[in-house]
């Protein structure tokens, strides 16, 4: 890319486009209601339950100083499943809610701009007790997983959308975050496309650390080819598409 290019795009990095917009022409400000804060799902779906906070028996209670200094990325995993407690306790410390305020709002484990929490949360589960192999999406309104649709070859799938990336085929379960650009949108306009990135940050961050306590690793993946990843998760690419993913296993 040549410099110029490189300069140019520059500008998503910096909040200057906040004072080119008219907050009063934002959906939020013309009263268009917010959209909720899940995808929603057909009611005769399968759901799984998860296992709710502090019922989680064999979750180490790791300080949180060790749990730093301990982060790394770890593309090497052991065969060992990953159990229904275990996914239970990532998918609260990634995107469980604390507190449900409305229909549109909550607070989460994390923090999000404005609190609109403009992601979803996928699980490519390949070695999950429990599980049958698929891809799965979080409900955190709910606190359970629904499942979206098994998927032949699924480990060749994923490798494949992730630009040959083989860990990600032998990891027992990959979490793959995409954005609803929208319950930003609303709020924020053009703006609301760093902050959707940056929460997705935190987000993974938590992931590193919680993984600390069930002596699990992770490695944050931002490379990957973006039209076989929402073709593999059956998002339309539009309004909803994949931003970052992460596989975990015991190491």
């Amino acid at each position: 890319m040549e410099k110029n290019a490189s300069e140019k795009f520059r500008y998503f990095l910096k909040d200057s486009v906040r004072l080119t917009i008219d907050f009063s022409q934002t959906d939020q400000s013309k009263g268009v209601p917010p959209p909720p804060i899940e995808k929603p799902f057909e009611s005769n779906r399968k759901r799984i339950d998860l296992v709710g906070p502090g019922k989680w028996p064999h979750i180490a209670d790791v300080g949180l100083a060790p749990a730093i200094h301990q982060r790394r990325s770890h593309r090497h995993f052991r065969t060992e499943s990953l159990t229904m407690e275990e996914i239970s306790f990532l998918l609260w410390a990634t995107q469980g809610i604390q507190q449900k305020i409305n229909s549109a709002t909550a607070r989460r484990t994390v923090p999000s701009a404005g609190c609109r929490h403009a992601l979803e949360t996928y699980l490519c589960i390949l070695n999950v007790a429990g599980l049958k192999m698929g891809i799965y999406r979080y409900l955190p309104v709910e606190h359970q997983l629904l499942f979206e649709f098994g998927e032949e070859q699924l480990a060749e799938k994923i490798v494949a959308a992730t630009l040959g990336q083989s860990f990600t085929g032998g990891a027992p379960a990959t979490f793959i975050w995409t954005a609803i650009p929208y319950r930003m949108e609303w709020r924020y306009d053009i703006a609301a496309h760093k902050v959707i990135l940056l929460d997705a940050g935190h987000v993974c961050q938590n992931l590193y650390l919680a993984c600390a306590a069930i002596g699990a690793g992770t490695c944050a993946i931002a490379a990957y080819n973006q039209d076989l990843l929402d073709r593999l998760l059956r998002v339309d690419g539009q309004d909803e598409f994949a931003i970052y993913l992460a596989p975990v296993g015991k190491i």
